[in-house]
Parts: structure tokens; C-alpha cells; sequence
């Protein structure tokens, strides 16, 4: 697992190169590569999409957008 310092530096490369590109599906694009940046492990992500979409009517209360890569 990468070191949460080595994690914040690829989160904001990431922002840098991709965050200026138009379109909201592609910023949508950005946001999720943050995440998985931040996470730093496919379980970790999992985990935190499907706590994101939980909500008061049940575990698909919201939709969690990965966006298209520009």
C-alpha cells in the first residue's frame, strides 16, 4: 500500500493534468481517479463507493458516477 504522503501527490498530479478538461462527464472522470488515488487500494474504493450510495432508501440510494476519461 502506498504511503498516504505518496498518495496526495499522485491525487494532485491527477487534478493538475486532468481538472481544467471541459465537460462535466469528464470531470466526473477526475474526481473518481482522485478517489482511487486517495484510497490507495481497490478494496479501500470498494468500500467507499458502496458507503457512498447508501443512503435512506436502501444501498443504491445514490449513483456513483467513474465518468469518462478524457
Amino acid at each position: 500500500m502506498k504511503l498516504a504522503n505518496q498518495r496526495i501527490e499522485e491525487t494532485l498530479k491527477i487534478a493538475v493534468q486532468y481538472g481544467g478538461i471541459d465537460g462535466s462527464h469528464h470531470k466526473m472522470w477526475v474526481i473518481d481517479q482522485m478517489v482511487r488515488a486517495l484510497c490507495g487500494d481497490k478494496k479501500t474504493y470498494d468500500e467507499l463507493v458502496v458507503n457512498a450510495c447508501d443512503g435512506d432508501d436502501g444501498p443504491n440510494t445514490y449513483e456513483w458516477d467513474v465518468g469518462i476519461a478524457p
